[in-house]
């Protein structure tokens, strides 16, 4: 055969063209974008060192993680007036839930179930309030008299006294004080009257409160079930299983709070009754309502106690009263929040201070009111998640997800023997 009639080979492929199987495997974006130009297929990422490209990948995601959070902290603020009573809702849910199963189980129908927990919860609140006006308006003539001896010794004391002040600086000081007072007061207002800096606002919380909790005592399971069936179809059962775990973490901080508030209410509600000291109910009930705050709840509402010991009684008492405030104080950071709500929560104590802290300053009083069950019920649900347990969870009755029911192909109805 002659050389012309041989079949001349094809040429060699150049790096990075010809076919899939003389190139190299591309890793990445940029390597494919290169390949697919016909150019050398050259490691750009790789040129990078290790450590680069890892901070690189954790910073963008990072970024977005927070790009996410602020947006969904901002659209809370905004919508301040419907998240807190809605939280509120929840929190009283996790609460009233129990008593409601209880009564179900004694057959009680559901409506009247229902019904009974929230006139309850009604008649204790509002009882509570009530007794607690009425003492103070009984007593707001010698509590106003007392105070304004209490306001002339001290004066006499400090211009008598070994400090020898004069009248000017006292005058300064009291006044820099009233200032200081009225600026750290509006502070204080703001955050604790942001369910609506109105009447009309205040009672429009306190209806979506009770219309909300009404609604989930009713239907929270089909509420949740819409919720999980929001997210896409692979991801609904790690929703399910993280929410019905949150949901329990955040009934036993209900009940624990419920708790840890009543013996600290009652301890220093004793102290101030042993002590002969006035408005013994109005204190309680304040130690009750300020110990939901933890930390800094049952310490601002104890300071009052003592207020009021020195006010009426004398600095003698009024060192006894801050000794019970402060034993009850030691018996709630050492014996009750360790072994009950440690357990109940498990949330390490420095990450309560932190996340109160953070509450507190993002949206005052309420912030601090739920910024400890927002963390134990995020620690929980996302634990639940990393962990898998959802893949291996067996769905039950209650455990069974709302958007399975929805989804499950209806089986065949078998007909009785005999029946054509």
């Amino acid at each position: 055969m002659a050389d012309t009639d041989r079949p001349v080979p094809p040429p060699a492929a150049a790096p990075g063209i010809g076919p899939e199987s003389n190139r190299a495997p591309a890793r990445s974006w940029f390597q494919r974008r290169r390949r697919d130009l016909g150019e050398p297929a050259e490691p750009i990422d790789e040129a990078l060192p290790r450590g680069m490209r890892l901070a690189g990948a954790w910073s963008w995601r990072l970024l977005v993680i927070g790009a996410v959070i602020a947006v969904l902290i901002f659209l809370i603020i905004q919508l301040k007036l419907i998240v807190i009573p809605v939280l509120i809702a929840v929190l009283l849910s996790g609460l009233l839930v129990p008593f409601k199963d209880v009564l179900l189980r004694l057959r009680w129908p559901k409506w009247l179930a229902i019904l009974t927990v929230l006139i309850a919860l009604v008649v204790v609140v509002g009882g509570l309030f009530y007794l607690a006006i009425w003492q103070i308006t009984r007593e707001s003539g010698t509590l106003q008299k007392q105070t304004v001896d209490a306001f002339n010794g001290l004066r006499s004391w400090l211009t008598s006294g070994p400090l020898g002040l004069t009248e000017d600086q006292i005058g300064n000081a009291f006044s820099s004080i009233g200032q200081s007072v009225q600026q750290d007061s509006q502070v204080f207002l703001s955050g604790a009257l942001s369910v609506g800096s109105t009447l009309g606002h205040v009672l429009a919380g306190a209806l979506l409160t009770l219309f909300s909790t009404l609604f989930i005592l009713i239907d929270g399971r089909s509420i949740w079930g819409w919720i999980v069936r929001v997210f896409p179809k692979d991801a609904r059962a790690a929703i399910d299983g993280a929410g019905k775990a949150g949901w329990v973490t955040l009934r036993n901080f209900a009940k624990v709070q419920v708790l840890v508030a009543s013996i600290d209410a009652l301890g220093i509600g004793l102290g101030a009754f042993f002590l002969g000291l006035p408005l013994v109910l109005p204190i309680a009930v304040l130690v009750f309502l300020g110990s939901f705050i933890p930390v800094v709840g049952a310490v601002v509402t104890g300071a009052l106690a003592v207020l009021i010991a020195l006010v009426f009684k004398g600095w003698v008492f009024a060192l006894i009263m801050l000794g019970v405030v402060l034993l009850v104080q030691q018996i709630e950071g050492h014996v009750l929040q360790p072994l009950i709500m440690g357990s109940a929560v498990k949330v390490h104590p420095l990450a309560v201070v932190l996340a109160v802290a953070a509450g507190s300053l993002l949206a005052g009083i309420p912030g601090a009111l739920f910024a400890v069950p927002f963390v134990a019920v995020l620690n929980v649900m996302v634990h639940y998640i990393s962990s898998g347990a959802w893949r291996t969870a067996p769905a039950t009755s209650w455990e069974t997800p709302q958007w399975a029911i929805w989804e499950t192909v209806p089986r065949p109805v078998r007909k009785p023997p005999g029946r054509a």
